[in-house]
């Protein structure tokens, strides 16, 4: 498993390369299709880092980490496995962890597997963390479910976060 390395904190969309926004895509596009799609599995293989400055991934389902990401995670239903790591925020409706994670986690449901190692501030509705599972941080319930609701829309969490889409 990867084991997460301190980083500085980051919570926005623009990987600081001068990138500007781009339109959505055409009707037609054969980009439409799969921005548009709420079906599947993205992954970030072993085999893949990412880095930046003011970075953010964001998966309209399922996304599962083999890799390691410095920067925050959100998506729906989110899966660190045991070779993955992230340095960062990751917030969905459902957050699986059997890797590393050092940062935060807001998530409604929180899983927290016996090979799991997390360094992070956690939000929730329902923790769960198995015997032999690596765990600081700090715990805190959630009294508003809705404080938990992943922001799955690119354009309004860049707007949020102060970043460029």
């Amino acid at each position: 498993m990867a084991t997460p390395q301190p980083a500085s904190q980051s919570g926005t969309l623009s990987m600081g390369m001068g990138l500007r926004s781009t339109p959505p895509p055409a009707p037609g596009s054969p980009f439409a299709a799969s921005a548009l799609s709420n079906a599947g599995l993205s992954v970030i293989g072993t085999d893949l880092t990412i880095l930046g400055q003011n970075i953010a991934i964001i998966s309209q389902n399922k996304l599962q980490i083999d890799g390691d990401v410095r920067g925050d995670v959100v998506g729906k239903q989110v899966t660190i496995s045991s070779e993955g790591s992230v340095i960062g925020t990751v917030c969905a409706d459902k957050i699986e962890v059997h890797g590393g994670i050092r940062g935060a986690i807001r998530a409604a449901v929180v899983i927290v597997h016996p090979t799991a190692q997390v360094d992070a501030d956690i939000l929730h509705q329902t923790l769960s963390v198995a015997e032999g599972a690596l765990l600081e941080g700090s715990l805190k319930k959630s009294k508003d479910p809705g404080e938990l609701v992943p922001n799955l829309d690119p354009s309004s969490y860049a707007a949020k976060n102060g970043s460029l889409v």
